[in-house]
């Protein structure tokens, strides 16, 4: 009887150390993916702040330009544009951008969007942001 005793403790350390190993495997594989997630957390989310900083960044360059042209004519269809091209400052200026998950964040993008088309049709220029900016990877806002 004890050498059948040997050959169970046998089996039964095989058997345990295949669901030590396979927990061991599983803990090492679950801190891997957590680690690499974060990492593609990281390198998306700065993307998306990165074009979102190139939206807002135009805007505010836009209507400053535009400002800048129009500011010293004093006919009332110049004074009506350079009114809605300071609202559009006002928005570039004022919006929060320090919380990426701010529900605010995406209705003051929704606002500025907006107002740049009102600008864009006031002024009578194409509103569509991908005809101002061409970046290198094809992408656009």
């Amino acid at each position: 009887m004890s050498g059948d005793r040997g050959k169970d403790d046998i089996f039964d350390s095989i058997v345990m150390a295949d669901e030590r190993f396979r927990g061991e495997g599983y803990q090492e594989g679950f801190e891997k993916g957590v680690q690499r997630g974060l990492q593609e957390g990281r390198r998306h989310g700065a993307s998306h702040g990165a074009k979102l900083s190139a939206e807002i960044s135009f805007y505010y360059g836009f209507a400053i330009s535009w400002k800048c042209f129009l500011q010293h004519n004093t006919d009332p269809k110049s004074r009506k544009r350079v009114k809605v091209l300071e609202s559009l400052l006002a928005l570039t200026e004022n919006s929060q951008h320090d919380d990426p998950q701010s529900v605010k964040l995406q209705e003051d993008m929704e606002k500025l969007r907006a107002k740049f088309r009102q600008v864009c049709a006031l002024m009578n220029v194409p509103s569509d942001f991908k005809d101002y900016v061409k970046t290198s990877g094809g992408n656009s806002f």
